[in-house]
């Protein structure tokens, strides 16, 4: 029988074909596991359908490299991502002028949502007059001396930074009024101006798409991106589209989707490419990998991607912002982390996530619960609940505040590893909280 006619049933008798292979008793694979004897055994006799973590974990301790979690029922892909990104953002609101192709001038947008007028107000706050029309053919030195560039370049870092302690769904209002605002200098600057004015335009529009994500909307993710390389595209920047691709995996990965997370991201590692790009691709490629259970190719592309990024910030002149997370101190090591619990070794994520979690800075509010709760997740497959649990209620607060589909994932999949100990104390103390935090 072929792979894509396997069925759930065949995982226990292999599971156990596997295990007595190995030499290993029930209750010795039940100890490495950190299950119950009797829950193992229900699964080995087709009695409980396996999860796909505990499938991982066993294809780790029996080395059988991803064979057995392919034994688990196919996970369809989301539509969104098989059918490629749509033309239209649906929260958006309003589209984003691009520049004519004879390089005349856009209009704007006829109607705004009452979301974006309120945005269109905290814009005022943050750029003062800045909003206002300008005469048509903005001279080159007012542009880089004076400042549209500069002063929303400022104003991109303190998104990032708001993006670390807001709901994003706040954001993604005014996040599309200095987009268009932006397009709207473009169309009135220089040649010389105007595609600095696009590139950064097209950042917004990036950054944007991962609010999207954040806020569980992954039909308006794929869109931003969409237009981000439009608006870079204009700008004369080509390899933005390339890292939209990692964006693009990014989606994929959460949707639990191993193949079009590799998949994707294999143009996006082309030599020509600048060595973040790459980087971030190669890094994007070992998280899908490691999701397939493929530990050989997992650790390859994070061997590349270490290499790449190193280089990549050797190289960094300072310029335009950064693509990808500013908030960790060494990203490769984070993500080796984050692999090695999918590839089934909890105790060595959690090892890993414990040292490169304490660098993570206090004020990164949102990258510390993403890894503080993959870091967490780690350490009660591993068997240690208790630990798992302090870790998680010093978390838990900004859940309410940080409104994380993609971290809200992890806390799912937290609640079910903690469901195994549930009569213990402290993990009937924390449920209560994981609820009220999943369902606010």
């Amino acid at each position: 029988m072929g792979t894509s006619e396997m069925w759930p049933g065949e995982f226990g008798p292999e599971l156990r074909r596997r295990r007595i292979a190995a030499g290993l008793t029930l209750t010795r694979l039940a100890e490495l596991l950190s299950y119950s004897k009797g829950h193992l055994s229900k699964i080995e006799r087709g009695h409980k359908a396996p999860p796909a973590e505990l499938a991982r974990r066993c294809d780790a301790q029996l080395g059988a490299e991803g064979e057995l979690e392919r034994f688990l029922p196919n996970r369809t892909p989301t539509a969104l991502l098989r059918g490629g990104c749509p033309a239209e953002s649906d929260t958006s609101g309003d589209e984003t002028p691009l520049l004519p192709a004879d390089g005349g001038t856009a209009r704007p947008s006829e109607a705004m949502g009452r979301r974006q007028l309120l945005a269109a107000g905290a814009t005022s706050l943050l750029s003062g007059s800045l909003a206002v029309a300008l005469p048509s053919a903005v001279p080159a030195a007012a542009v880089a001396g004076g400042t549209p560039v500069e002063i929303f370049r400022g104003q991109f870092d303190q998104m990032r930074q708001l993006g670390q302690i807001a709901d994003p769904a706040a954001l993604l209002p005014l996040l599309s009024v200095q987009t268009h605002t932006l397009c709207e200098l473009a169309v009135q600057a220089d040649v010389v101006n105007r595609g600095r004015l696009l590139a950064l335009a097209a950042r917004y529009a990036e950054y944007a798409g991962w609010m999207a994500q954040e806020a569980d909307d992954n039909s308006s993710a794929l869109s931003w991106t969409a237009r981000a390389v439009e608006l870079a595209q204009a700008g004369e920047d080509r390899d933005l589209a390339s890292y939209a691709l990692v964006r693009r995996a990014l989606i994929a990965l959460y949707a639990g989707d191993a193949t079009q997370t590799v998949q994707l991201v294999e143009p996006a590692q082309d030599g020509s490419l600048p060595p973040r790009i790459r980087g971030l691709a190669a890094q994007r490629e070992a998280q899908g990998h490691a999701l397939a259970g493929d530990r050989a190719a997992c650790l390859r592309s994070l061997d590349r991607a270490r290499g790449l990024l190193a280089r990549a910030d050797a190289e960094n002149g300072g310029g335009a912002p950064v693509l990808g997370t500013t908030n960790l101190t060494d990203p490769v090591a984070v993500v080796t982390g984050w692999c090695l619990y999918d590839l089934g070794r909890p105790a060595e994520a959690a090892e890993v996530l414990d040292r490169e979690y304490l660098r993570i800075p206090v004020r990164a509010v949102r990258s510390r619960a993403r890894y503080g709760f993959r870091r967490a997740l780690a350490h009660a497959a591993a068997g240690e609940p208790e630990y798992a649990c302090e870790l998680a209620a010093e978390l838990l607060p900004t859940l309410p505040v940080l409104r994380s589909a993609t971290i809200r994932s992890d806390v799912r999949r937290l609640a079910r590893e903690l469901h195994r100990f549930r009569a213990g104390k402290p993990v009937n103390d924390l449920q209560p909280l994981l609820a009220r935090a999943l369902h606010p």
